[in-house]
């Protein structure tokens, strides 16, 4: 699956950024935005209303560059990844703390970062 066929980013009615208060999603918005992100092999984890992905890189290198796209496009949304590098792999976990589970600023953010993975491998 390219990058390209990912969801574009959601927005809530009539604002241009992702400002506001974050919602969970409701069963109908997950079944239009999560089997995208299943299909590039994002996960639900059992017990926390998250989903986690774990990337490998050619080397540490590559790794640590991706963190750091990831890092500058989070602080740009304020809303920050969950994750733990060794070497060349990095685990996302991504969950909206100000909602208790997934919102679509987590879905916005793993296609962000699917779209940078597809670039860094």
């Amino acid at each position: 699956r390219r990058s390209s066929d990912l969801p574009d980013p959601v927005r809530s009615p009539g604002s241009g950024s992702m400002a506001g208060k974050a919602h969970q999603l409701s069963g109908e918005e997950r079944e239009q935005l999560l089997p995208t992100l299943r299909a590039v092999g994002w996960n639900e984890l059992d017990g926390r209303d998250a989903i986690f992905k774990e990337f490998h890189f050619k080397d540490f290198n590559r790794a640590f560059g991706f963190m750091a796209r990831v890092a500058l496009q989070a602080e740009k949304l304020d809303h920050h990844p969950e994750w733990f590098n060794v070497y060349n792999k990095v685990h996302i976990t991504l969950s909206t703390h100000e909602c208790g589970g997934l919102s679509e600023r987590d879905i916005n953010l793993a296609s962000f970062i699917e779209q940078v993975a597809a670039t860094m491998s």
